[in-house]
């Protein structure tokens, strides 16, 4: 990242002295919501949502085994079957260049495409919902949904930092459908006032300090200034969203399940999920399943921890048990791809599910499982490249933000504008 260079040693909280809050130049940066219109018309908007298995998905039970449109299904995909018109399963591709700090570290990357997962000099970039969440935000009351069963977020902000994920679905229901008091509705109009008035506070020291930067720190002085102009118009819309009444809905949330009952976590949040989009209360949602180190309550013959299954090492008894776990997490996924059927939203919803582990026994970034479910693609096939040379992943999220009406040449590590074979 360009740093500004000054004559003298400048704090980096400069540009907010004198307005009682310290907020540094890098968070604003990241907040960075180029909220423009995307190209789909309101009455048939785009939605994107990106869901990811960070313990992976057991390749044998999850790949066809032949490629093309005629393949049998795999046990995994067999629980999806009412939906194979409607999605297309990918096998060979994988990111660039994952080695990572340790194993898992890819699951910050899934979604990113950046290179060399938290070593040294790494920096994380956007995450494919966040540039949808770019594209489409203006038009929803949320311009996104940081969604995780358990453990963290799969979305990354403009600036490589890392958004934090709801995992409560009574606190997503109450933010997405339950209008608050007159006296809380003032209150949030009085936050929003006061986030103006910080950047109000911000703009006159930039144009003092810009005539003491060279070029390159002009630029990215100008990139701040250019964030600083997106957040008043979010600022603007929040204001509006406010003060106008959420959506109703017929649904009870119900109890929150137990910590170790990770299934029906995963239905419950599901549900909360379908609901936002039926509503269009946003239009890009990331939604991690999860991972921990506790056997999964409530699964019949799963008597051993999670993450230990994972790690199988070759073990019939633990693949056993770890297909079990894995099979009822696509069963509850069938729930979900049920619901948008139903809502008539699915076909307008490219649904990307996959992980960031190939072989998760052994760490391995390559061969990721990867299901494209939805959107305004041509569905059917299991689309198999080499599962040694991998094709790259990366071109696929370039495609979908195509399909989802936003122009860009590259994402990530990406090479190419499409993956061969699939349009």
């Amino acid at each position: 990242m360009t740093n500004f260079s000054f004559n003298k040693s400048i704090d980096r909280r400069f540009f907010l002295k004198g307005s009682g809050v310290a907020v540094a130049l890098p968070f604003l940066s990241a907040m960075q919501p180029a909220f423009a219109a995307s190209k789909s018309s309101s009455s048939n908007p785009k939605r994107f949502v990106a869901i990811n298995a960070p313990l992976g998905i057991h390749g044998p039970h999850f790949f066809p085994e032949q490629a093309g449109r005629d393949y049998k299904l795999s046990p995994y995909l067999e629980k999806i079957k009412d939906h194979r018109k409607k999605f297309t399963v990918f096998s060979g591709v994988s990111h660039v260049n994952q080695n990572g700090m340790n194993g898992h570290s890819s699951e910050s990357t899934w979604l990113t495409a950046a290179s060399r997962p938290g070593l040294a000099g790494f920096k994380n970039s956007i995450s494919l919902d966040q540039l949808v969440a770019q594209h489409t935000g203006a038009q929803t009351r949320y311009p996104y949904m940081a969604v995780v069963a358990r453990g963290k977020s799969i979305s990354w902000t403009a600036n490589g930092v890392s958004i934090p994920g709801e995992g409560s679905a009574s606190h997503l229901f109450k933010k997405l459908f339950v209008d608050g008091s007159q006296k809380e509705i003032d209150a949030q109009v009085r936050k929003l006032a006061k986030g103006k008035s910080i950047l109000d506070t911000i703009k006159n020291p930039t144009k003092k300090l810009e005539r003491s930067l060279g070029h390159k720190d002009k630029e990215k002085l100008d990139e701040f200034t250019t964030s600083i102009r997106a957040l008043e118009v979010r600022l603007q819309q929040n204001e509006a969203w406010v003060r106008k009444p959420k959506p109703k809905v017929d649904y009870k949330v119900g109890k929150s399940p137990d910590k170790n009952d990770i299934i029906a976590k995963q239905e419950q949040l599901y549900d909360i999920m379908a609901l936002a989009l039926q509503t269009d209360s946003t239009r890009s949602i990331t939604f991690s399943l999860g991972s921990m180190n506790a056997v999964p309550d409530n699964i019949k013959g799963v008597e051993t921890d999670w993450h230990n299954l994972s790690h199988h090492g070759k073990d019939p008894a633990k693949i056993k048990e770890l297909k079990l776990v894995e099979e009822a997490e696509f069963v509850a996924f069938n729930k979900f791809l049920n619901k948008l059927e139903a809502a008539k939203v699915l076909d307008d919803t490219t649904v990307l599910l996959g992980s960031n582990l190939g072989n998760a026994s052994a760490h391995s970034w390559k061969n990721l499982p990867t299901l494209v479910v939805g959107g305004d693609f041509k569905h059917g096939s299991h689309i198999a490249y080499d599962t040694k040379n991998n094709a790259v992943f990366a071109n696929l999220f370039v495609q979908i933000a195509h399909k989802l009406g936003i122009n860009i040449d590259s994402f990530g590590s990406s090479t190419s504008t499409t993956m061969k074979g699939f349009s």
